[in-house]
Parts: structure tokens; C-alpha cells; sequence
């Protein structure tokens, strides 16, 4: 089937017996959504993005150029009459004005530039239609380089062809264009060259039939609905084929994975003005899922797809459902292309969705090599197999070696767990740490149940609960260089809720969060106490191109003291992540005679900036605050300010930053610039 419209003649209320094809008249049409395959929903086109290839929409007009331009009927003797002023016969015959030309200017030869105008049809240019021209006119394509007179006229010959056949696409089958070439206007040195367009009355349609519909039962009145155009509304091929597609879309999410939407066909009648539109629907008979298929199992099983789908055997079909499931398995990172088409099952009720994955590379070796202010050198080095453990059954085996931290880990990560986007996650971690805040020597053993976001599929509501086993031996200011072993048990939980509209580079909404662990130390003594944060954000526009985003985070440790509690369990601030302009942690009381951080029971950080966005790049002027105390509830008065700016490189898969900070009532040791590189917005 073509993609588009047939148009035919009718005249004097009976239908041409032969039915003549339209010639290539509209481009794609913006708000023509999915073809009838079921693309994603994201696939409509927007008005400032290139146009697909014209689709065939109507009959194929008569050559232009030929005095003669609608040939009569087999039996029928009248001749075609001369058009009238408005465009069309005395006898109501469909004749075609062809563009007019005419040239004002006269040159020898000599190639000018020129510029280009289109008058009279100021309330019928949308933006499709202007986009449209500018996009296949060959005077626009050429309006940068100079030509002679006639390569102008010839362009504006072909010119005024096209503005026929998109005038044609919006109903106005009677128009008259005349081109015309005027000599420079005071001023410039490019000529002139203008459309006189008179559009003349549009076209509308008279009925509309949509057969077949009938057999989808009490379906009928819900997909009648789906196709908008109605009697009355112009003949215009934009709404037709954006409602053919619509209609596909409904049937193929309404348990008609078999449907089969034709060509809409349009008569017209060039005496009243007016056209019939028929288009014929195949249903297909209505199916429910059946089961999911799959020849090689290699990388996950029939039942494992069954797991992460969003439907369940006997749900009415829908095509969204399928989509949804062909990008979750994008999404485990296995494959490196999928496919999945509907089977009908047999027995008249059911369709089966047949998997087709081809494997990616699963084995991944990556490096990495960096210097922070406040943690020194840093390499990284990792190996991961995505599924040495199917299906999903990722293991991760990685090292750091750098002047503040040595660490070895274990990491297993079985994705879809169960249920669609659960995460199991075990760790065995090995680690060196010395900071200037304190000096750990730490094995972790640590087990996680969570619900992820990501890129693909940005969550609303994300969920972790899992359990940490933590022998460490730290030294830090408090204990005046000696050693302490501490064996630690938590049971950290949290809840977060993301409001906002992009997970990297958010511009609107809001997000929240919260995080308690309850916690067991086991020293010389044992005791207990629990570690409270809250996180919340908001975006909010301030213009096309401009969004103020604000951040605050508090923190407090209930139970215990400050000196008790393992110096890594502590609150922290400073940084890149945290109050810009200071060291890594460098923020709260200090103690000894190095002036050594020593972290606090008790957390308060606020964030403030505005990102200004030019293309692919931006700027963010920001300022943060931040303080670290003692006691369990945050001290205000002590708040350390920090301000900078940041640049932005808006890459496909997220900004990169840069943001360079300065203290503004610095503590003695303090930097007085620290430079922070990242992916992802600040907050």
C-alpha cells in the first residue's frame, strides 16, 4: 500500500469510472504519527526537524504545460471549458491553472542573487506548509549562490508547481500562482523574486466513509472516534493521513494486531466544491497475548521476556505493550538487535509475539585515569561479563589504585530479578583508604534488593532495602593516630520519588528522598544508632533557554556520639557533589594539630543555580552552602558559602561538567579555587 491519498473526479454527482492517481503532492506530513506497523509514539516528527520523502496524496494531475489539462470520459462529448476568474469552468470541468510567469526584469545574461516572496496566502502558510516549501524549493535551494535570469525563471516555473501541489494537499484545488521577477528594490543588489498567490475557496469534504469498522463489534464507536475527519472539514491531506494513522494506531491498541488500514480515496467535485473520502479498514479479528516464543535461548529463556513484559497471557493485545517489551530488552544491555513480531496462535483467539535477539558483546574491559582536588591520582581498571550467570547474571570484578585509595571488589548483579526492573546486588569489597578526615582499612559485605531508573525508563517512585557487614580498623583526629576496629551491621532503606522530566539534565518538576539505616556497632562495647538523610530538588524554566534549579539535603545520627561512631559512618561535606569551592569533605569542625576534618552527627547543604543553555553548550553561575556539627540537629549559624560558574557540554547522552569554585568565608587550609569535572548536572 502507498503511503497516501487517491483522489478522483466526481462530476454531476455520479464517479468517474476510471480513477486517476495522484502525483507526489505533500511531503510527509508532522503530524502524521506511526506508520501501521506500530512505531514507538516518539517517532512524531516536529516542525523544525528535515521532512520525510513526499508521500503520494491524491490523483496524478494532468502536465501543466498541455492547454488541454483534464482529458473527457469514454462517453462523455462535453469539452473541457477555459477556467473562469476563481478557477474553475463555466461547466464545472476541474481544469488546473498552471503558474503564471512573468518577467519584469530583463538582463543579458549578468547572475545576480536574488531573494524570495510568497503573497496572498499569509493565513494559509503554517509552519508544515512554509517548512515544506522551504525544504523542496529549488529558488531556496539556489538563493545563496548568484544565477542568470533564466535558471531564475526556470526555478520559479518549478516553484509555482510546487505551491499548486501544496495548496492541492490543503484543500485549495482552485488556486492561481503567478511568479514574477522585479529588478533590485533601493538598497540591495538582489533581485527580487515574488508569488502572487490567490488560493481561491478550499475544498471540503462532504462525507466520509470508513468501511469495515462494523466488524469489530462494540469496538466500533471507540475506533470510529479515532479517525477525526467529519463532513464539513476541509479536504486536507495533513488531517486525512494523520487520521489514517491514528486509526491504525487505535486498532493495533485495541486487540487488532492483524489490522490492515487502505489508502483513503477522495473524489472530488470540482462543482460544488466539495469531496467524498472513503477509506476501507481490514480488522483482522481481535486477539488476546498468547505466549512468547523464542528459537535460541542462549541469552535468557521465554519465560525470563515473560517476566519483564507488561502483559500477561489472555490481556487484550496492544501494540505499545510490544514496544515496551522490545526496548526493556534493549534496555538489559545483551542484545545488540531484537525484534518482535506478532504470530497468530491458530486457534482464532490469541497472537503469539515471536523473539528474535542477536547477542552484543557481553565481556567489557574499561580503564580510567584521573586526578580530584582533595583524592589525589586515581586508575581504575574493571572487567565485567554482563551474563556469565543467565539470564542477567552480571559479575564485575574491578580495582582502584591511587594515592588516597586502593580497593578490590566482587560485584554480582542479576537484573529483572523476579519481576520487571528489580535489581539483586551482592559486593565483597576490599579497601585502603586514607583521607585527610580519616585512614580505613575496610572489608564490606553487602546485599541489595532495588528498584532502578534509568535512562530508558525514568521512574517515578525508586525503592532499595538491603544489608551491609562492615569490619573496618580506622585511625583519625579523635583517636590521636592510634587504631580502632569496629565490626558494623546495617540495614539501610530508601525511598526516593523523581517528579522531574530528564533523569541526566533535568528543566522541570521536582524530586525527593529519603534514607534511614539502622545500625549496630561492635567495639569495645556495643551500641546502636541510626543514620537519617533527606534529599530534595526543583527545576523550574525561566524562559526557552534558562532553569533555576535549587538543591537541600539534612542529615542527622541519632544515638551515640561523634567520637563513638566509626569516623567512615559520619556526615561529610565539601566537594563536587556537595559545597563547591571546598575540598572533598573539608567542610565542619576540625581537631588536632593537623586541622583535620573530623565529620559531624548532624548535615545541612544548600544549593542554588541558574543554567543557561546556547545549543549544545551552557553556563551556570552557582552558589552553595553547607555545614557539618557536632550535635544532632545541623547549626545554621556556621554555614560555609561557596560560589562559581560551570560550563556545560550538552553531549547525546547526558551534559558534561565543569564547575570551578571558590570559598567565600574559607577556614584556614581552605583552597582558594577547587575545579570539578563530571557527568550529569550538579543536582
Amino acid at each position: 500500500m502507498t503511503d497516501g491519498l487517491r483522489t478522483g473526479r466526481r462530476v454531476s454527482g455520479r464517479p468517474y469510472a476510471a480513477r486517476l492517481l495522484l502525483a507526489p503532492m505533500l511531503i510527509a506530513a508532522p503530524c502524521a504519527a506511526w506508520a501501521q506497523d506500530m512505531p514507538p509514539p516518539a517517532a512524531v516528527p516536529q516542525p523544525d526537524q528535515p521532512l520525510d520523502a513526499m508521500p503520494d496524496i491524491g490523483v496524478d494531475w494532468p502536465d501543466m504545460a498541455q492547454p488541454d489539462m483534464i482529458a473527457p470520459l469514454p462517453g462523455d462529448s462535453a469539452d473541457v471549458q477555459p477556467p473562469s476568474s476563481d478557477g474553475v469552468s463555466a461547466e464545472a470541468q476541474p481544469v488546473v491553472t498552471p503558474a503564471e510567469e512573468a518577467v519584469i526584469f530583463t538582463d543579458a545574461g549578468e547572475e545576480r542573487r536574488y531573494t524570495v516572496q510568497l503573497t496572498g496566502i499569509e493565513a494559509i502558510a503554517d509552519a508544515p506548509f512554509t517548512l515544506r516549501f522551504d525544504q523542496l524549493s529549488v529558488l531556496r535551494q539556489g538563493q545563496g549562490k548568484p544565477a542568470n535570469l533564466a535558471q531564475i525563471n526556470r526555478r520559479a516555473k518549478e516553484d509555482g508547481e510546487l505551491l499548486q501541489r501544496l495548496l492541492r494537499a490543503k484543500g485549495y484545488y482552485a488556486a492561481r500562482v503567478r511568479s514574477a521577477v522585479a529588478a533590485p528594490p533601493p538598497g540591495s543588489e538582489r533581485l527580487s523574486v515574488t508569488f502572487d498567490i490567490a488560493p481561491g475557496t478550499q475544498y471540503l469534504l462532504d462525507s466520509v466513509d470508513v468501511t469495515g469498522l462494523a466488524e469489530t463489534g462494540d469496538r466500533e464507536a471507540d475506533l470510529r472516534a479515532a479517525f477525526p475527519p467529519k463532513p464539513g472539514d476541509p479536504v486536507d491531506a495533513d488531517a486525512i493521513l494523520a487520521g489514517r494513522d491514528a486509526l491504525s494506531v487505535k486498532l493495533a491498541e485495541s486487540g487488532f494486531p492483524f489490522a490492515r488500514v487502505d489508502e483513503p480515496e477522495v473524489r472530488i467535485d470540482h462543482e460544488e466544491r466539495k469531496g467524498d473520502l472513503d477509506i476501507i479498514v481490514t480488522p483482522g479479528g481481535f486477539r488476546r497475548f498468547g505466549a512468547i516464543r523464542m528459537d535460541d535461548e542462549a541469552l535468557f529463556s521465554a519465560h525470563h521476556v515473560q517476566e519483564i513484559a507488561r502483559f500477561d497471557s489472555g490481556d487484550p493485545y496492544m501494540a505499545s505493550d510490544v514496544e515496551d517489551l522490545r526496548r526493556a530488552i534493549v534496555a538489559t544491555g545483551l542484545v545488540s538487535s531484537v525484534t518482535l513480531t506478532p504470530r497468530d496462535a491458530g486457534d482464532g483467539e490469541h497472537v503469539d509475539i515471536a523473539v528474535d535477539a542477536r547477542a552484543a558483546k557481553l565481556r567489557t574491559i574499561a580503564g580510567e585515569l584521573g586526578y580530584g582536588t582533595g583524592e589525589g591520582y586515581r586508575a581504575e581498571v574493571s572487567w565485567q561479563h554482563r551474563n556469565l550467570f543467565p539470564p542477567e547474571g552480571a559479575v564485575t570484578v574491578r580495582g582502584v589504585l591511587g594515592t588516597q585509595e586502593q580497593t578490590a571488589s566482587f560485584t554480582y548483579r542479576r537484573n529483572n530479578f523476579k519481576r520487571r526492573d528489580n535489581v539483586l546486588t551482592g559486593l565483597v569489597s576490599i579497601s585502603n583508604i586514607r583521607r585527610d578526615a580519616y585512614d580505613a582499612r575496610t572489608i564490606t559485605l553487602s546485599g541489595y534488593l532495588e528498584r532502578q531508573t534509568n535512562i530508558l525508563f525514568q521512574k517515578k517512585w525508586v525503592w532499595r532495602f538491603g544489608g551491609e557487614l562492615i569490619a573496618s580498623d580506622e585511625a583519625d583526629a579523635f583517636s590521636g593516630g592510634a587504631r580502632r576496629t569496629f565490626l558494623i551491621g546495617a540495614v539501610p532503606v530508601s525511598l526516593t520519588y523523581d517528579g522531574s522530566d530528564d533523569l541526566l539534565n533535568p528543566s522541570k518538576g521536582f524530586r525527593l528522598g529519603a534514607r534511614v539505616s539502622p545500625e549496630l556497632s561492635f567495639q569495645d562495647k556495643t551500641f546502636g544508632y541510626t543514620r537519617v538523610q533527606l534529599d530534595g530538588s526543583i527545576y523550574q524554566p525561566a524562559g526557552e533557554k534558562l532553569v533555576v534549579a535549587a538543591r537541600a539535603r539534612f542529615g542527622t545520627i541519632l544515638g551515640s556520639t561523634v567520637d563513638q561512631i566509626a569516623p567512615s559512618r559520619r556526615f561529610y561535606a565539601g566537594g563536587g557533589a556537595s559545597v563547591r569551592g571546598y575540598g572533598y569533605q573539608a567542610i565542619g569542625p576540625r581537631f588536632g594539630d593537623d586541622n583535620d576534618p573530623v565529620g559531624g552527627k548532624s548535615l545541612a547543604e544548600f544549593s542554588l543555580e541558574t543554567r543557561v543553555r546556547f545549543g549544545n553548550f551552557g553556563v551556570v553561575p552557582f552558589i552553595d552552602a553547607g555545614n557539618i556539627s557536632a550535635s544532632f540537629l545541623p547549626r545554621f549559624r556556621d554555614l560555609r558559602l561557596g560560589a562559581g560558574m560551570g560550563l556545560r557540554y550538552y553531549s547525546s547522552f547526558g551534559p558534561i561538567r565543569i564547575d570551578v569554585g571558590t570559598p567565600l568565608n574559607p577556614q584556614s587550609g581552605d583552597p582558594k579555587v577547587a575545579v570539578y569535572v563530571s557527568l550529569g548536572q550538579a543536582f
